[in-house]
């Protein structure tokens, strides 16, 4: 599973408060989302924090949105080691990330390593293109004639090619846009667009996404079997 965390902007703008005020509300509902998969059994979790564009965003928003996941990883760090989840971070590439920072994920990436319960995937200075212009130049390093390229192989030069593809995206806000969010991992994935901003979002809006999930019929571009050489 996977959440674009989509509306903090939106709903302090809502509030007549300033947008800081909106992303400074959506630890919570981080924390309660995390919570609420394990506890629904999602072994693989992943969100979308900040992508390679949000870099365009004004200086003073980008440097708040630092120090907040700062703040944000070192408090609940305790937490994800008590509750067996193992911690990653997708990106964490650009050199204007205070290395600090830098410093506190490969310290939750190295103390969670050995967790089992759930993989918690954050997707911080992230580009699904990115990615995959990155995986071609590690083909083409390696040596690998162009015949011998498959998708399977390919997808081994992804970064971290054990997770595998996303059954479920769920982005808030009800914008409906992929925004270059892991976009090979997403090819046949099933996408919900809750209208409530991603500060309201809690644990019982993610068990409805879930359960709407559950009811859509995966064909991965077949058909059902009952349709199965009936003219249509």
């Amino acid at each position: 599973m996977a959440c674009v965390m989509d509306g903090n902007g939106r709903w302090a703008q809502r509030r007549s408060l300033p947008r800081t005020a909106g992303h400074q509300a959506a630890e919570t509902t981080v924390i309660d989302i995390i919570e609420a998969a394990r506890a629904a059994g999602v072994e693989w979790l992943s969100l979308y924090a900040f992508s390679t564009e949000n870099w365009n965003r004004p200086g003073a928003e980008v440097d708040f949105l630092m120090g907040l996941v700062r703040r944000v990883v070192r408090k609940h760090a305790p937490l994800l080691l008590a509750r067996g989840i193992r911690c990653r971070f997708l990106g964490v590439g650009d050199s204007r990330i205070p290395r600090e920072l830098a410093r506190d994920f490969e310290d939750l990436a190295t103390l969670t390593a050995d967790n089992r319960g759930m993989t918690l995937t954050v997707a911080f200075d992230h580009g699904g293109r990115r990615d995959i212009v990155e995986a071609a130049r590690s083909l083409i390093r390696s040596g690998t004639p162009a015949d011998e390229v498959t998708e399977r192989l390919f997808a081994d030069h992804l970064p971290f090619p054990d997770t595998p593809d996303v059954d479920l995206v769920i982005r808030t806000s009800g914008e409906q846009r992929i925004s270059n969010f892991m976009l090979w991992q997403v090819a046949y994935a099933e996408w919900v667009f809750p209208e409530v901003l991603w500060p309201d979002f809690r644990a019982p809006d993610f068990l409805a996404c879930l359960h709407t999930y559950r009811r859509r019929d995966r064909r991965f571009g077949g058909v059902p079997p009952r349709t199965m050489g009936e003219t249509s």
